[in-house]
């Protein structure tokens, strides 16, 4: 077998705009809005996700979750969490675009218990949103099938999940989210699943374009120390992606030249 290739270090490219992070992160879960700020910073973050349909709008002049949230340093995604079907969908959705904004991460639910995606819901919404104008950040399993179907309508990104939202387990299926990177052209990032930063490097070295995580950094007994870990990780992994790591093997290989040195011998 030749060596592998090395692959290309492309831009983190979502909706025609330009990130130098690949670290997505939301703005739920935290003990308050001070701390879901702080973290925020140290994450390193430039695109930060927000649950629209439980926002609440009516919140007091410096209050609310947005005064929190600088609009010049980071790009706000809405998104259409605890829609558990396509109607609920599209009305946060709309919502959203009628506060001005066009990117929108999509999610439609199957139930409360696993909140894992509808693939059928999330495809018949993200068909409907396209048509609206709507650039689109899709949630989904981690089917490669239905990856390529979401795929044909150009979204601005598919989100697999590494696992079920909230669960840390980390990635349980690999092999279809190398599979998903193989056949789909838009932008693929990780959503959900992850627990700690170690699955986020894992996830970076598997090529995806970036990560999206919530509550391992907003949950964590140190949300702000897990942010900077988080950041850390997410570059060690797309750094050592594109490095390309050496094979494994089954016999060990030595570090240091052995021409020269007596044969090893065993003892008796």
């Amino acid at each position: 077998m030749g060596e592998q290739t090395i692959p290309v270090d492309k831009p983190f490219v979502v909706a025609g705009k330009t990130y130098s992070s690949r670290l997505l992160v939301g703005t739920g879960k935290y003990d308050s809005n001070e701390i879901m700020q702080e973290a925020l910073v140290a994450s390193g973050t430039e695109m930060v996700t927000v649950a629209l349909g439980r926002v609440d709008l009516s919140a007091p002049k410096g209050k609310g979750i947005f005064d929190y949230i600088d609009p010049a340093r980071y790009t706000i995604l809405p998104n259409t969490a605890g829609a558990f079907n396509v109607q609920d969908a599209l009305r946060i959705a709309r919502l959203s675009k009628s506060m001005g904004w066009k990117l929108l991460k999509l999610e439609v639910l199957f139930d409360a218990k696993t909140l894992l995606p509808d693939p059928v819901g999330t495809l018949e919404a993200a068909r409907i949103l396209k048509d609206e104008g709507f650039d689109l950040m899709i949630y989904t399993n981690d089917d490669p099938v239905l990856a390529q179907m979401l795929d044909k309508l150009e979204p601005a990104a598919i989100m697999p999940a590494g696992g079920p939202i909230g669960s840390g387990q980390g990635i349980l299926n690999p092999s279809n989210i190398k599979i998903i990177l193989e056949s789909v052209q838009a932008p693929v990032l990780i959503d959900a699943g992850l627990g700690t930063a170690s699955d986020v490097a894992y996830a970076m070295e598997l090529g995806v374009d970036g990560v999206l995580l919530n509550t391992p950094i907003a949950k964590a007994q140190d949300p702000v120390r897990m942010a900077r870990a988080m950041k850390a990780a997410c570059e060690a992994g797309r750094d050592a992606y594109l490095a390309v790591r050496i094979p494994r093997k089954l016999y060990g290989s030595a570090s240091s030249p052995l021409e020269g040195l007596s044969p090893a011998r065993r003892g008796g």
